[in-house]
């Protein structure tokens, strides 16, 4: 068994060359930005209007205003703005030569195509040519695309980026006690759920997926269809089968395969018999088959290796908070992630029996980790909890 922070060495340490390909922004969310982006022209390109009003020179006092002219979002000026006149002017819209503020309409009066000021307009309301970005500017590093990223890359007029793609990964669930959902149970069965849940963490990333099943505790069986996954797939998860019971079959296949097993068990809880391994480019995650545990597995461990594997440097979302309720546990002998609630800066322990407990986790948003040695995490002290 190993010491967590050394399997998280272990993954980050492993070589990969993402795979680079063009895609239409359109199709980029939840792909990794494979280099950084420069601004191809200022934004905005040109100095514009920040709300509806009427374009001005600034130290003007004139006590009307003649309108020369109505300028709409997208239109160029005609005119150019001297003393005493001035423009009306959509949000949005491109300044004419001469103003240098917008006067908002609610601060106004017109009549007769005059504009009265009625109310002094303190700021400008303009936004300046490149005020956001200017050519040549690094917009955006490597990241992972979300719809913010979209926008952005949008407002440059940018339609196609290089991207490292998501990993097709393949999942595979293990025991002759499972059965999905609509079928009847059997006596000693259970419905399978890491499958389905594996799934919805993967789609939830906008990454690939594909689901092989269930397999009974075949050792035969299971080779096949694991080797048709390694073959198929870049990244395959096992659920199930990884412990050390007769029928725990997960090693011995990973093994026949001409895997190399990197690291098999881990001072993690829930999670402790966790199996990770490669064969050239491919790569394996055996996970326990408590549903409590897959899921921790596959946030703490597989997520961020994904993202590795895509050539970025993932950060998992940390929130600071107060603990309402003191959380005290009796073995101190590996480093435990627990479903909590975290609401406004509060952090309040669920009710939880185990890594079987999949119904602690309809109300968590959050993991929190008590670390080796730890057996207490005392009220009312701050402690941060990992966002799921």
């Amino acid at each position: 068994m190993i010491k967590l922070d050394e399997a998280f060495k272990l993954l980050k340490d492993v070589k990969i060359n993402p795979k680079i390909e063009e895609i239409s922004i359109r199709n980029s969310l939840g792909f990794v930005l494979s280099e950084p982006v420069k601004a191809i022209i200022d934004n905005p390109p040109f100095t514009k209007a920040a709300m509806d009003g009427y374009a001005i020179i600034s130290s003007d006092t004139s006590d009307h205003f003649e309108i020369i002219e109505t300028i709409g979002a997208g239109d160029a000026p005609k005119n150019k703005i001297s003393l005493g006149k001035c423009s009306k002017i959509m949000t949005g819209a491109m300044l004419p030569e001469g103003a240098d503020k917008i006067v908002r309409v609610e601060y106004t009066k017109e009549e007769n195509n005059f504009m009265k000021i009625t109310t002094p307009e303190p700021y400008e309301n303009i936004i300046l040519k490149g005020e956001n970005s200017k050519k040549d500017d690094i917009i955006l590093d490597k990241c992972k695309i979300r719809p913010q990223e979209i926008a952005i890359l949008a407002s440059q007029g940018i339609s196609k980026i290089k991207v490292s793609r998501p990993p097709l990964v393949g999942i595979i669930n293990t025991g002759s006690e499972l059965k999905n959902p609509g079928e009847q149970l059997g006596k000693g069965q259970i419905y399978n759920s890491n499958g389905f849940q594996l799934i919805g963490q993967i789609t939830k990333e906008n990454w690939l997926t594909k689901y092989y099943g269930i397999f009974s505790d075949n050792k035969e069986e299971l080779q096949k269809v694991f080797d048709l996954a390694l073959k198929e797939c870049d990244i395959v998860l096992l659920s199930g089968g990884v412990s050390m019971g007769e029928f725990d079959f997960v090693p011995k296949i990973v093994k026949a395969s001409g895997a190399e097993i990197v690291f098999h068990k881990v001072e993690i809880k829930p999670g402790k018999p966790t199996l990770f391994g490669k064969k050239g480019d491919k790569y394996i995650f055996g996970m326990p088959g408590n549903p409590v545990s897959t899921f921790v597995i596959f946030d703490v461990f597989v997520k961020p290796f994904i993202y590795h594997w895509m050539g970025l440097n993932y950060q998992q979302t940390l929130l600071k908070g107060i603990l309402n309720k003191k959380i005290k546990r009796r073995k101190i002998d590996r480093t435990e992630y627990r479903p909590v609630k975290y609401n406004n800066g509060i952090i309040s322990p669920l009710s939880y029996h185990g890594s079987s407990h999949i119904d602690s986790l309809a109300e968590a948003n959050a993991l929190i980790r008590i670390d080796k040695g730890v057996n207490i995490l005392e009220e009312g002290k701050e402690y941060y909890v990992r966002q799921i």
